[in-house]
């Protein structure tokens, strides 16, 4: 029984990390709604490439998916070193077992960081920012970061994220305790009593 109840304690810590951002989506109000911009008025697709270009979006791209998967697998060896402590089910798992898992998870987490790759993201953004900006709009926002003050922000934006993360990181984990702990007792009470069942027929 500790086994089953410690491999959902596991499921469900994982699980808890990727919804985390979902649940909390979920829970705010709905922005209000943007409007379009005539065909006419719309930015073309040389100025947008041009804005993409000057804002380093593929740049910031390609620095969050090389340090995501590091971040969220620190998240969840932290996880789970805690509920060994707080959640007595997991004492049935050894550590080469708690290693193993740890190292799935961030497995699926780098596979996971490839299903959206950068170049269809740069396409999706490309045609909304095309319906909703007009073109005087992006050659503000182009001459903007293209001078010292918006380089000098978009310098600033790494170690900006760098200094933030682990702080966003610590405050998620806190509070997001209980409701980890609250699941997987609820799915290690549900398992639990489906192989007690089982075992009885």
């Amino acid at each position: 029984m500790k086994g089953i109840a410690g491999a959902v304690a596991v499921l469900g810590l994982g699980l808890s990390i990727c919804g985390g951002i979902v649940r909390a989506q979920e829970a705010s109000p709905a922005p209000p709604a943007i409007p379009v911009i005539p065909e006419d008025q719309q930015a073309t697709k040389e100025q947008l490439a041009r804005l993409i270009d000057v804002m380093r979006v593929r740049e910031q791209m390609s620095s969050m998916k090389r340090t995501m998967p590091a971040i969220v697998q620190q998240s969840f060896q932290q996880q789970l070193e805690q509920m060994k402590k707080d959640y007595p089910q997991m004492a049935s798992m050894s550590e080469d077992q708690q290693k193993a898992m740890s190292q799935i998870m961030g497995s699926y987490m780098q596979r996971a960081m490839t299903l959206y790759s950068a170049d269809e993201v740069i396409g999706d953004v490309t045609a909304l920012y095309q319906k909703h900006l007009g073109r005087d709009d992006v050659e503000a926002t182009i001459a903007f970061y293209s001078s010292p003050s918006g380089q000098h922000v978009l310098d600033m934006v790494p170690a900006v994220m760098q200094e933030l993360l682990p702080t966003v990181m610590q405050k998620m984990q806190e509070r997001m305790k209980p409701l980890i702990l609250d699941m997987t007792k609820q799915m290690a009470e549900i398992a639990t009593s489906r192989a007690g069942k089982s075992t009885q027929k």
